[in-house]
């Protein structure tokens, strides 16, 4: 894994802007950037990402299999008592899902340790499955990098044939807070990959969906949705005036109920109870927990719910060296040892393992001055050269 200076695209701004991603520059500041990629080599990417996310989505898995099982473990992830057997239900029953992203820390040196899943409603699909691409494909023609060069990214082709599994010809809703580019952005190119996957499609903000009196939810024409994609936290759902209505509605949602479980920090410490020692995990614990002592006086302080890094706090020696504000934490926290990101220029960088329709598929990175990822840490593309 290495990182190369390249030359940016003169046109890359217009021709982002030509395929909807107008959400390239955020603040005044760079978001997506080429003017540098990361090269890694095809062991790399097979051996220490791909296998490893397969991995990890299947102990996923088996951590869900038991917590709908065990109230202890719904009771610590604080999820609400009132949805654990309608979110026990959608696991059983096999309510499917489209896909997720696994937040790593890797520098090409050792096995990739988790930081985090997205598990409910990972952003940056368009630009890990489209926009990177099509940077390849120029940079193999301005010979930036080898011609044979290539990319862990076929994310695009799977989210098509996860949405011919899952939507099988219905009409689909997609919602989310649309007045937010970045989020409308996500649920645009979501919408064009089930439209290719043969779905009719309609797309309205979150707070457009209304609910008949026999319970089923609608849109503004009052059609009943039989199939939503929401990008929309579940733990925000739980909490809107209609969430009381969720656990008697007909439709079936993307991501699923299930998700819930998976879509909360909380899963860190019980996935390394689960399987102490895996190579791809690092020792967490919940913060009321006595064996939390064993991190010492250095460790990530996580909420069980937060998004884009808030509430986040890196601690070093008993003090904090970097934290981010937000509106988090209520639930609780969890500590999690101290994985520190590997630097190149002056950035810290996560990666992103896309999984989507059963299988590993994609790779993004990111990048920011502080080793806290936010929405606004910059994109920069990959290749396989080696």
């Amino acid at each position: 894994m290495q990182r190369i200076s390249c030359d940016e695209r003169a046109d890359w701004r217009a021709r982002a802007e030509a395929v909807g991603f107008d959400f390239h520059t955020i603040n005044n500041a760079p978001y997506w950037d080429e003017s540098a990629y990361y090269g890694f080599t095809l062991k790399e990417i097979e051996n220490d990402l791909e296998d490893p996310t397969n991995e990890l989505e299947g102990m996923c898995r088996e951590l869900v299999s038991r917590a709908v099982a065990d109230d202890r473990m719904m009771d610590v992830l604080r999820i609400p008592r009132p949805y654990w057997n309608w979110i026990a239900a959608s696991f059983k029953r096999g309510d499917p899902s489209l896909y997720g992203r696994f937040d790593l820390r890797y520098d090409g040196n050792g096995p990739a340790k988790l930081l985090e899943f997205n598990a409910d409603t990972p952003t940056a699909a368009f630009e890990t499955g489209v926009f990177q691409w099509q940077w390849l494909e120029d940079a193999k023609t301005r010979n930036i990098v080898p011609k044979d060069a290539d990319q862990f990214n076929s994310l695009h082709e799977r989210l098509i044939d996860g949405w011919k599994e899952i939507g099988k010809g219905r009409r689909l809703h997609l919602s989310g807070m649309t007045d937010s580019p970045e989020d409308y952005g996500t649920l645009a190119y979501l919408e064009d990959t089930a439209r290719q996957a043969g779905l009719e499609t309609k797309m309205l903000a979150i707070e457009a969906i209304g609910r008949s009196p026999r319970g089923f939810f609608v849109d503004l024409e009052e059609q009943p949705i039989e199939l939503l994609f929401k990008l929309y936290p579940w733990e925000w759902m739980m909490r809107e005036k209609f969430g009381s209505s969720l656990p008697g509605a007909p439709t079936q949602f993307v991501e699923p109920p299930w998700k819930a479980i998976l879509s909360n920090k909380g899963i860190l410490p019980l996935l390394w109870a689960m399987f102490p020692r895996h190579p791809n995990l690092l020792p967490s614990y919940f913060e009321d927990d006595p064996k939390a002592g064993e991190l010492g006086n250095s460790y990530a302080r996580k909420p069980l719910y937060s998004r884009e890094g808030g509430n986040v706090t890196l601690v070093a020696n008993g003090q904090a060296v970097d934290q981010d504000s937000g509106p988090y934490g209520a639930e609780g926290y969890i500590r999690q040892a101290i994985a520190p990101l590997p630097q190149y220029g002056g950035s810290y960088v996560v990666l992103g393992s896309w999984f989507a329709a059963g299988k590993a598929c994609g790779l993004s990175m990111r990048e920011d001055a502080s080793p806290i990822t936010k929405n606004t840490s910059r994109f920069l593309p990959h290749a396989i050269v080696g």
